[in-house]
C-alpha cells in the first residue's frame, strides 16, 4: 500500500516568484523564469490533484507590524525595511498560476523551516502523512530546511528538482546534492504520486 502523502509547495509567493514582484528582476527571478518553475510546479500540482494527493502551501509572512520578524536574522532582518512578506498583502499570496484550491492546507511560517512554530506537524500527524513531496524557493533555504527537519521527524521526502530554484544555478545544484543524502530526487515529469 502506498504511503500517505502530501505535496508541499514552498514559498511560491508573489514577493519571491512573481515577475512583477520585488525579486522579479533579481537573480532569483531569472532562475524562476529560466528553469520554468511556475509551469513545472503547475504540472506537478495537476498530477498530485489527479492522484488525490492533498496539497499544502507554505508561505513565509509576518504580521503588518512585523512582530514575529527576527531583527538579528541575516535572512529576514530587512523585510520590514523593504515591506516584504507582510501578511494580508499581494506579496504573500501564492502566485496566481499556482492558486490554491478549496481544501488545500495553508501553512504560514515566520522562519526558514516550515516545521518551526507552525501548524505543519500537527496537520501531518492528524492526516497520518508518511511521505512529503516538495518543491519551491529557495533550494538552499526552505527546501533544504524542510528536507532536513522532515527527515529527523521520520518523514520520507521526494524533492521535485525542477520545481525548485535558488539565486544561481550553482546554488541550486549544490543544494540538490546536499538534500540527496536525505531525500529522493525526482521531477514534475517523472514523479508518480501513487507509487
Amino acid at each position: 500500500m502506498p504511503a500517505r502523502s502530501l505535496y508541499l509547495v514552498l514559498d511560491m509567493i508573489n514577493d519571491l516568484v512573481h515577475e512583477q514582484g520585488p525579486n522579479g528582476a533579481t537573480p532569483l527571478g531569472e532562475q524562476v523564469r529560466s528553469r520554468g518553475l511556475l509551469a513545472n510546479t503547475r504540472a506537478a500540482l495537476g498530477k498530485a490533484r489527479a492522484a488525490g494527493i492533498p496539497v499544502g502551501y507554505v508561505r513565509v509572512g509576518f504580521s503588518p507590524d512585523y512582530r514575529e520578524c527576527p531583527l538579528a536574522s541575516p535572512v529576514f532582518s530587512r523585510a520590514r525595511e523593504h515591506g516584504l512578506f507582510k501578511l494580508g498583502t499581494w506579496g504573500t499570496e501564492v502566485h496566481p498560476e499556482l492558486a490554491p484550491s478549496a481544501g488545500d492546507f495553508d501553512i504560514v511560517k515566520h522562519r526558514v523551516s516550515p516545521f518551526y512554530g507552525t501548524s505543519l506537524e500537527p496537520l501531518l500527524r492528524a492526516h497520518r502523512i508518511e511521505r512529503l513531496y516538495l518543491g519551491g524557493v529557495s533550494s538552499n533555504a526552505v527546501v533544504q530546511a524542510t528536507v532536513r527537519d522532515a527527515h529527523d521527524r521520520d518523514y520520507a521526502c521526494v524533492v521535485l528538482e525542477d520545481c525548485c530554484a535558488s539565486f544561481s544555478a550553482e546554488d541550486h545544484q549544490q543544494s540538490m546534492q546536499a538534500v540527496a543524502r536525505f531525500a529522493t530526487l525526482s521531477s514534475s515529469r517523472e514523479v508518480d504520486f501513487l507509487a
